[in-house]
């Protein structure tokens, strides 16, 4: 009975020293409201973690000049052959109402509420686009 009573007392004894705290979540990632110094520390173990590489960047950077030259000349080539068809199409007075076909490209020009509707379907694939030119 005394064995008890000292374990009762003890037990008694360590409970009024044992405190209780609430338990507080704070978030670390700044877009989830954490602190916004953690940003830079989670950005370089992200990026230290990353085993991607992206290889459109470094062939971005190898063209040479040359390259860059031909396809420059490309687009204005380009550029003068449709500017000459649009004129041949069209005449001076630019673009008018109607249909019209440029190979496999079904062009229709209408006006509308929103403006001038420009609709151009490629009939090989299918492909639809949709030009607003507004009043």
């Amino acid at each position: 009975m005394r064995v008890s009573t000292i374990t009762l007392v003890l037990i008694v004894f360590t409970m009024s020293f044992s405190f209780g705290q609430d338990l507080v979540y704070k978030p670390i990632n700044p877009a989830f409201g954490g602190d916004t110094f953690n940003y830079q520390w989670l950005l370089s173990s992200a990026e230290a973690q990353n085993t991607f590489t992206d290889d459109s960047d470094s062939s971005a950077d190898q063209s040479s000049d040359l390259d860059r030259f031909t396809e420059n000349l490309n687009s204005q080539l380009l550029s003068q052959i449709s500017r000459t068809l649009f004129t041949e199409q069209f005449g001076d007075d630019g673009l008018t109402e109607g249909t019209f076909n440029f190979g496999t490209l079904f062009v229709e020009i209408f006006p509308s509420g929103e403006g001038l509707v420009i609709d151009i379907l490629d009939t090989s694939t299918g492909d639809q686009s949709q030009i607003i030119i507004p009043n």
